[in-house]
C-alpha cells in the first residue's frame, strides 16, 4: 500500500514536469518593445506560437517579432504579423531573447495584447508523431514521456553542475586578484609612508630642528 502511494506521488511529480510549456501574456505599449528571455542549454528544441489578442476581431493590430541567441544571432524575424511561430534547436548555451513591438497598423491606437506559448525541451516534443511512428500508446507512451522527463532532468543537472563549476572558478579567480590587489595596495601604502618619513626627516635636518 505504501509503495503504491509512493508511485502515485512520483507520477504526480513527473506529470508536473511534463507540462507542455508556459503561456505568457504580454501587453505591448503603442511605442516600445517587450521582451521575454529564458536561459537554455545547448542542443535543446524550442517551439513557440504567438498571436495578437484583440477585442475587435475585425481590426487586429500588427506586430513585429524578433528572436536572438545569446551571441546576438537572429533566429526569427517577422514584421506586420497578427500571429506566427518559430522553432529552432539551440547551438549556444545562455539567454535566448524574444522581443515584440507594435508596428504598422494599430486601429485602436492603444496597447496590444499578445499571447506567447513557449515550449522547450521535452515540452516541445511531438508525442503524437512519436506514438504513430513507433506504434505505442497508453501506459507505454506515458512511460516514454517519463523517460524523456528523466533524461531532461539529468541534462539540466549536468548543465547546472557545469555552471556551478564555472562560477566557482570565476569566484576563486576574483578572490585571488583581490588578494593580490590588497597586497599591492598595502605595499604602496608602506612605500609612500616610508618616503614621507624620509622626506620629513631630511626637512627637519635641513632646518636643524633635529
Amino acid at each position: 500500500m505504501r509503495s503504491a502511494c509512493w508511485y502515485s506521488i512520483l507520477f504526480f511529480v513527473f506529470a508536473l514536469l511534463l507540462r507542455p510549456g508556459q503561456s505568457i501574456w504580454l501587453t505591448l505599449p503603442p511605442s516600445g518593445t517587450k521582451c521575454v528571455s529564458e536561459e537554455i542549454q545547448n542542443n535543446v528544441v524550442v517551439l513557440a506560437d504567438y498571436v495578437v489578442i484583440s477585442d475587435d476581431h475585425s481590426q487586429s493590430a500588427t506586430i513585429s517579432a524578433k528572436v536572438t541567441s545569446p551571441y546576438g544571432n537572429n533566429l526569427h524575424l517577422r514584421e506586420n504579423a497578427t500571429h506566427g511561430q518559430f522553432a529552432f534547436t539551440t547551438h549556444e548555451a545562455g539567454n535566448y531573447l524574444a522581443c515584440f513591438w507594435v508596428d504598422g497598423r494599430n486601429p485602436g491606437g492603444g496597447s496590444v495584447s499578445v499571447n506567447l506559448d513557449w515550449k522547450t525541451g521535452i515540452g516541445a516534443k511531438d508525442w503524437e508523431t512519436v506514438a504513430r511512428k513507433e506504434k505505442i500508446e497508453g501506459l507505454e507512451l506515458e512511460l516514454r514521456k517519463l523517460e524523456g522527463a528523466v533524461e531532461a532532468i539529468h541534462e539540466n543537472l549536468l548543465f547546472l553542475k557545469s555552471r556551478e563549476a564555472e562560477m566557482r572558478a570565476v569566484s576563486e579567480k576574483t578572490n585571488s586578484r583581490v588578494a593580490w590587489f590588497s597586497i599591492m595596495s598595502l605595499g604602496v601604502c608602506i612605500a609612500v609612508s616610508s618616503l614621507q618619513l624620509w622626506h620629513l626627516k631630511r626637512f627637519f635636518q635641513k632646518k636643524k630642528l633635529i
